[in-house]
């Protein structure tokens, strides 16, 4: 291998460093700088003051002053809130957040799930309440100045409802109850906030989707920050305080966190026009303070004639990241899955994970037992790449001897090499098919743990939450991860262990391999490194079996062509058997 290549592969690896330093320093959690926070931050509950706007009114003699009221089912608690005419929180009873307490949905108030307002970050407020729980109802009331009336009617799926059991239907009724006709003006229906829940959760989950036209677009957390080139600093763009976009018929809009989503979805998609979001700052973890993000979803206006109403209609998905229950919802939301090119490979491994899960009742064993089985299903690709992988190394004193002949001649040497192949019947590539089979596994593994919540809270041996990093302890502020340092290893054994093909500098390239995976792996979810481990000690028990094979015998094609002929002609004198 030449100067130049060693120098390619030298700043691919430098490159690789380069963005694990720039995503640690860029985005991790980290507090705003003061015009940032102003800029993102929360807008207190406020009304629009203009006279063609609606403003909430109190009725006269009364004083409405904030209180909660919560609907649960067998899923989740919904806490309501008439300050803000909408849900204030979401509480998950089926999943644990951190110090095992219930994970909570919008825990940082940023602002109301299903609040109304007529600008970003707005919401009205003042409104009256009552909740149903016999009928899962919870209704809001408000007069605005204008004499427009506003009714709001949340349902909530009652008892154990294993269809939808985190969808909550959403009415909004607008009522001209005067004598003139109301214009009432486009009107957002807020998601609200969605934040890392663990210390370990990357940022860049942390995001603002929408769907349109059966296609999805996406932001994160980041996409607010002032940006530079790395290292040099060279101004990109300064910050940026809102996100809007405009298309027409938008399907469902939605902020998640990594395992964790809320989703809008209008009736109608027709009525939807626009989107927005902000970012805001959210409760500390463990002491850093990190960035959540909101959004809304912008209704068109209409005019009311004298005495007539209007409802608008909506689903709110406020839960999980499950696959199954994200495909009832009807439209395109399960896309905030985020599997990404390889995405129908991931979604194979969910449904084979979860299989397995079922029979085994442990998703280390499930991850363990697929692996296996796809390895399994690998064998005979993998053999017959070893059995060539050996029948190179075999060419190996004939490559010297070509080497040290053509050595200040390379384009010869090249001519020379791949003749020396053909006449052998040799394929140099053969020895990557295995590896080009498995990167579409190994990056379907990487985004549907990145985003499928089974691996969560689930354990083995000293792994707590195979969907988080192993972490054992720190050394100088470094966290110790066992997994992907002992994937590593298991790397640099099965390579040992590999027959060499080519110059000695290509096989030094290969031992670039572990340190690449590595850097992958380190502080991502633990259950990928379970993986590839797996799957590189099976690798070498398949490579020592092979080795015990007695070693293939080389043999020049014409040698090879000239025997089938003598044995074909011998076959067809025989006389035949009466």
């Amino acid at each position: 291998m030449d100067r130049k290549s060693w120098i390619a592969i030298a700043l691919s690896v430098a490159g690789l460093f380069a963005w694990q330093w720039y995503v640690s320093k860029y985005y991790k959690p980290q507090l705003a700088k003061a015009t940032a926070a102003t800029a993102a931050a929360p807008t207190p509950v406020t009304t629009p003051a203009v006279d063609s706007t609606p403003e909430p009114t109190q009725p006269a003699g009364t004083s409405l002053s904030a209180r909660a009221e919560s609907l649960s089912n067998a899923n989740a608690e919904f806490i309501f809130n008439n300050g803000t005419g909408g849900i204030e929180q979401v509480v998950l009873r089926m999943h644990k957040g951190e110090n095992a307490s219930h994970v909570s949905l919008n825990r940082s108030r940023s602002m109301p799930i299903g609040g109304l307002g007529f600008n970003p970050g707005e919401v009205l407020g003042g409104f009256e309440m009552t909740t149903d729980p016999a009928k899962g109802e919870a209704v809001f009331s408000s007069k605005q100045s204008g004499g427009l009336e506003i009714a709001k009617r949340f349902t909530v799926p009652m008892g154990e409802n294993k269809d939808k059991p985190y969808a909550i239907t959403l009415d909004v009724t607008f009522k001209n109850p005067g004598t003139a006709p109301l214009q009432v003006p486009e009107f957002f229906i807020g998601t609200g906030g969605a934040a890392p829940l663990h210390v370990n959760d990357l940022p860049m989950y942390t995001r603002f989707d929408w769907g349109h036209g059966g296609s999805m677009t996406n932001i994160d957390v980041n996409w607010f920050s002032a940006s530079s080139v790395p290292i040099i600093g060279i101004p990109i763009h300064g910050l940026r305080p809102l996100y809007d976009e405009t298309k027409p018929d938008i399907q469902w809009v939605a902020v998640t966190s990594q395992y964790f989503c809320t989703i809008i979805t209008p009736k109608d998609a027709s009525q939807a026009q626009s989107v927005w979001s902000k970012r805001f700052d959210a409760p500390s973890l463990n002491g850093k303070p990190v960035f959540g993000i909101q959004g809304g979803l912008k209704a068109k206006g209409f005019t009311l004639a004298a005495g007539a109403s209007e409802t608008r209609s909506f689903e709110i998905y406020a839960g999980p990241k499950e696959l199954p229950l994200l495909r009832k919802l009807g439209a395109t939301q399960d896309k905030v899955m985020n599997f990404g090119m390889f995405g129908f490979v991931s979604e194979f491994l969910l449904w084979a994970m979860n299989g397995l899960h079922g029979v085994l009742g442990n998703y280390a064993a499930s991850i363990i037992i697929l692996t296996l089985l796809i390895k399994s299903a690998l064998w005979p690709v993998q053999n017959k790449a070893t059995k060539e992988m050996r029948k190179m190394s075999s060419l190996s004193p004939k490559m010297t001897e070509m080497r040290e002949k053509y050595k200040d001649n390379p384009q010869k040497l090249n001519e020379e090499t791949m003749k020396l192949y053909r006449e052998y019947g040799v394929n140099p590539f053969s020895g990557c098919l295995p590896m080009l089979i498995q990167i579409p596994i190994f990056f379907g593994f990487y985004a549907m743990l990145g985003t499928a919540i089974e691996l969560r809270n689930s354990s083995f041996f000293w792994v707590t939450d195979l969907s988080q990093p192993d972490t054992i302890t720190h050394l100088l502020g470094f966290p110790i991860n066992i997994l992907p340092i002992f994937m590593a290893g298991t790397m640099v054994w099965q390579m040992i262990i590999t027959p060499k093909t080519g110059d000695a500098m290509q096989q030094r390239m290969f031992y670039f391999m572990p340190i690449i995976f590595l850097v992958f792996c380190y502080n991502y979810a633990s259950g990928l490194a379970l993986y590839w481990t797996t799957q590189n000690l099976f690798s070498i028990v398949q490579l020592y079996f092979t080795r015990n094979q007695p070693l293939p015998t080389l043999e020049k094609k014409s040698i090879i062509a000239k025997r089938e002929a003598q044995q074909a002609k011998k076959k067809s004198k025989k006389p035949p058997t009466p």
